[in-house]
């Protein structure tokens, strides 16, 4: 069973933007993955959340290319019937997908840790899959 740690779009947001109020408790977390042999996941529509023009684009892209270890998780069949599932089992909607996207991956990992600026939304998706733990930032 693989163990991951998961970025929402404010957990990569702070790591991109090097936010110092912010960033020490999710670089500890990356850490501390990538110490206890953990992948460190985000799923591809988190960076859709996050691209919003050349400047934001490229602090986004320099910090996926700072932290080599973050694995970008893309959105195909097997995983779209993962996130389906997520919406479905918590009653919630489309308004609801890119967090979705989030906890399926972690889902699809085996469980794991979320990091996340929205722990109540992120909680209610995570409910009834065990073996996922969801940490605001």
């Amino acid at each position: 069973m693989t163990r991951a740690l998961v970025l929402d779009a404010e957990a990569l947001n702070i790591l991109a933007r090097h936010d110092p109020r912010a960033v020490v408790p999710v670089q500890a977390s990356l850490q501390a993955a990538y110490r206890l042999g953990h992948t460190v996941l985000v799923p591809a529509v988190i960076l859709a959340e996050l691209y919003r023009g050349p400047h934001h684009n490229a602090v986004v892209d320099a910090c996926l290319a700072r932290e080599t270890g973050i694995v970008v998780r893309d959105t195909d069949r097997a995983m779209a019937r993962t996130v389906g599932s997520v919406l479905a089992a918590a009653g919630a909607g489309s308004e609801d997908l890119a967090d979705a996207h989030v906890i399926a991956t972690a889902v699809e990992a085996g469980g794991g840790v979320v990091l996340t600026g929205d722990p109540d939304d992120l909680e209610r998706l995570a409910g009834g899959h065990p073996g996922l733990t969801v940490q605001a930032v």
